[in-house]
Parts: C-alpha cells; structure tokens; sequence
C-alpha cells in the first residue's frame, strides 16, 4: 500500500479473499458507533500484514526461481508436525 491514508474500501482490497472481505464488511457495518475505529484499526492492522505477507511470499519465489536461499533464518517444523499428528491420532482423532 502506497503513504495513502487506508480506507474501508482499500483494506477490503487488501484483504484479498472474498470471504474475509465479506467478514470485514460485516463486522465494520454492525460495529457501534463507538467501537468503530476499534474495528477499524483491527482490520487496518490485518490488512497491512496480509499484504506484507504477500510481498514476503513474492520475495521468497522470486528467490527460489533465482535458484537462491531465501533471505531469512528458517526452522524446520516437520519433526514437531509429525509429533502432534501423532499424539492428535493418537487420541482417536481421524
């Protein structure tokens, strides 16, 4: 997003799916008076790190097809995944 002020209009834009688009209308059109600028501010800082994340995500694509390590110090979680897929099934969870 450009220094633009952010508007309804431009974090619906940001958010990218329509269905949290959908929920952030909603929300914003039933928020009281008094609680607008909560929900405002809530979605505001949702929407910047959506499109962070999307710029973060263009980065690390356009690192790989450079044939490059992404920028950035990367955990491997797939040991603690497989661990709490386990114990989930485990306790008779499909």
């Amino acid at each position: 997003m450009s220094s633009e002020p952010w508007t309804i209009e431009s974090i619906r834009d940001a958010l990218g799916s329509p269905a949290l688009a959908q929920r952030f209308l909603g929300e914003i059109n039933r928020a009281p008076a008094h609680q607008l600028l909560a929900v405002f501010a809530r979605w505001e800082r949702i929407a910047k790190d959506t499109l962070a994340a999307v710029e973060r995500g263009r980065e690390i694509a356009a690192a790989e097809a450079r044939g490059e390590e992404p920028a950035g110090e990367w955990i491997d979680g797939a040991d603690r995944l497989q661990r709490v897929a386990a114990r989930i099934r485990s306790q008779g969870a499909a």
